[in-house]
């Protein structure tokens, strides 16, 4: 049955945004996902192609920084390839000149996304009611595909604004959010800052016995460490959601052992919402295409192909207060094949990181570290480490460990770590009480390339260098 179309939001070539209320729109959404992602590629790229040239062409009219910069392209249809790519610099040094003169009403309000600034380049963009939305059906639909038990508690740890969630209690709400309260009642949910202590996180989720974890990989990390250093599980506990960083495989085995359940993972930016969710039936990450375009590329620009790791690049389908066309996110990604689930959405096999994730080696190339701490418990009581590579030669080890560790245990894990590196680095070891600092964003990365950029201070309890 077609839509109303007095129902039908102007100004949206794809996917229609039918009904005449919230409620409504999310179902109409959500009936559409499961059409579009098991469309044949070829279509789905047409689709997609659509409604950018939509925004395009709504960006060159009213959007000052975008009339200037494609003033030089013949009007009508532009091939993808011919656009120029956005960099976060370029939002920075564009300010308002980024931001479009005239919103179409009918999306809604506006409001600012603020990037939590872990490349150490923030950004601000406006986003409408429009682009929230699409996050909202993408979150119903990361729901659905995992079949989360919506009567159960869902408890958030993350870093939010200071107050907001404080510790020990944090703050509770009555449902887990306004996509799934418009679709009918949920559970309870309950928030907690990312900045209080592992100890008091662990007692606060005991309290709760929610079904649904949801925290950023590092501070899980810390979290399967206290609890299987006691032996414990969460007997209430059916999966943990994580958020913000890349998950290892390791992370994700230890999850398995430690709690006895999985890790759903999902990709997502403040400027462009959700990228891509973890399939539950692969593992692979399927891109969200109803609301992003992803293109991940090489060196040259060109279109990587399956298994190969290239820059991501995603152009946002619906944001028309701040057009993102063709952003370079920094994040690198390899690309996946055709899923066994039978979605034919794109995959990303892995999300790799940042570009500040990689090591560099003096002979000019770079590789992603295979660093791991399940190695380095097997040879010290560590509770936490991070590498920060200073230079070409010397990497900056930054630990936190039950006790003074011995000259031999520091031996064993430089051994480690240049094997894993793939080279004789000089190692400082650094030593901290309670846990590492962490960026506002609480973000933590357990490999940091500083060389030529911004890196975590050297705020340091003790150190030595080792030439072993």
């Amino acid at each position: 049955m077609s839509p109303d179309p007095a129902a039908v939001l102007a100004g949206v070539a794809w996917p229609v945004i039918a009904g005449h209320s919230h409620r409504e729109q999310l179902l109409s959404l959500l009936s559409q996902f499961a059409q579009t992602e098991r469309l044949a590629p070829e279509q789905l790229l047409r689709q997609q192609l659509l409604q950018l040239s939509a925004v395009i062409d709504h960006a060159r009219r009213t959007v000052p920084y975008y009339r200037d910069r494609f003033g030089g392209l013949p009007p009508g249809p532009v091939a993808l390839q011919a656009l120029p790519l956005l960099t976060r610099r370029d939002i920075q040094d564009a300010g308002h000149g980024l931001r479009s003169m005239a919103v179409p009403p009918q999306f809604g309000a506006k409001h600012e996304n603020r990037t939590s600034g872990a490349t150490g380049e923030p950004v601000t963009v406006l986003r409408t009611m429009l682009d929230g939305l699409l996050w909202q059906a993408n979150t119903l639909r990361d729901h659905a595909w995992h079949g989360r038990d919506p009567a159960l508690k869902l408890a958030a740890i993350r870093a939010v604004a200071p107050g907001t969630a404080d510790p020990p209690h944090g703050v509770e709400a009555a449902n887990w959010g306004p996509a799934s309260a418009a679709l009918g009642g949920t559970g309870p949910a309950a928030l907690l800052t990312l900045d209080a202590d592992v100890a008091v996180q662990a007692d606060w989720i005991r309290r709760h016995a929610p079904g649904y974890l949801l925290t950023y990989p590092n501070n899980l990390a810390a979290l399967l460490d206290h609890f299987g250093q006691r032996d414990e599980r969460l007997p209430s506990l059916r999966a943990v959601l994580t958020v913000g960083e890349t998950v290892s495989p390791a992370l994700r085995a230890t999850c398995h052992v430690v709690l006895g359940v999985g890790i759903e993972d999902v990709y997502s930016s403040q400027e462009l919402g959700y990228i891509a969710l973890q399939c539950p039936a692969s593992g692979l990450y399927h891109v969200m295409a109803e609301s992003v375009l992803v293109e991940v590329l090489d060196a040259a620009g060109k279109p990587c192909a399956p298994g190969e790791t290239g820059r991501l690049v995603v152009s946002s389908l619906h944001n028309h207060a701040t057009p993102l066309i063709r952003y370079e996110l920094r994040d690198h990604a390899t690309v996946g094949g055709p899923c066994a689930c039978g979605r034919t959405l794109p995959t990303l096999a892995r999300v790799a990181g940042r570009e500040r994730n990689m090591v560099k080696l003096p002979d000019g190339s770079t590789h992603w570290p295979l660093v791991g701490f399940h190695r380095f418990r097997d040879i010290a009581p560590l509770r936490q480490y991070q590498l920060i590579q200073r230079s070409l030669e010397e990497i900056e080890v930054r630990l936190v460990c039950d006790r003074a560790l011995r000259a031999d245990e520091e031996t064993r894990l430089a051994t480690v770590i240049r094997d894993a590196l793939g080279h004789p680095f000089v190692l400082r070891f650094m030593y901290f009480e309670g846990e590492l600092p962490r960026p506002a964003n609480g973000k933590f990365e357990e490999f940091v390339c500083a060389i030529g950029g911004d890196a975590p201070a050297r705020s340091v309890i003790s150190g030595r260098q080792t030439l072993s």
